[in-house]
């Protein structure tokens, strides 16, 4: 049975429509496809963007840490008097209070003027602050070696500057030479900075 002119009148109106739904659905998918990747790059964009924010906030609160850190430490070398001019009349208090305390002999010393210490023994630039030392020759009896550390770590602890041991020597003293009744059988020779920040003006 053949295929009639007839019958392709009939259908030609069902085929016409489903060649356009066919075509409609085609632009459907193609449509979702393309709102699909857009969507997936939107994602995409907005999940580098948070990213970038959180390593944004991670630097600042690095910095927030430091700048902290560095507050604090400031405040710290304010309290403790290590920033201003210097205060020779307290550190020559300070030694005679730690001497009486480690009932060690009176130290022969010998402070010079302030200069400004060396840019190559700072730690980093001095920014806005000059460091200036006073140096002391230190002579100083002892009964044994733990004096030197004690005395060198009480002037650290509690003078009003930064103290930084430049050289100390050491030598046992012959029999006879301490003053009678001292009991010393060393002799300290040291160098030291006294070290004090002075803002700039």
């Amino acid at each position: 049975m053949g295929f009639a002119v007839l019958d392709f009148h009939r259908l030609r109106w069902s085929l016409l429509a489903a060649g356009l739904l066919a075509a409609v659905g085609a632009g459907a998918v193609a449509a979702s496809l393309h709102m699909e990747q857009q969507a997936e790059q939107s994602f995409r964009q907005a999940r580098a963007q948070q990213q970038d924010v959180r390593a944004r906030l991670a630097r600042i609160g690095d910095e927030e840490a430091v700048i902290r850190r560095q507050i604090g430490r400031y405040q710290e070398i304010v309290a403790r008097g290590h920033l201003g001019r210097e205060r020779r009349l307290e550190w020559i208090e300070a030694i005679g209070r730690i001497v009486a305390h480690r009932r060690l002999r009176d130290p022969d010393y010998e402070l010079s003027p302030q200069h400004p210490l060396a840019e190559g023994l700072l730690p980093g630039g001095p920014g806005s602050h000059d460091f200036l030392a006073s140096t002391m020759k230190l002579r100083l009896e002892l009964l044994h070696e733990e004096d030197l550390l004690g005395f060198l770590g009480d002037l650290a602890d509690k003078v009003p500057a930064v103290v930084q041991v430049r050289s100390c020597h050491v030598e046992r003293l012959p029999p006879g030479s301490a003053e009678r009744g001292s009991g010393a059988r060393l002799r300290a020779d040291c160098v030291i900075d006294w070290i004090t920040l002075r803002e700039r003006t």
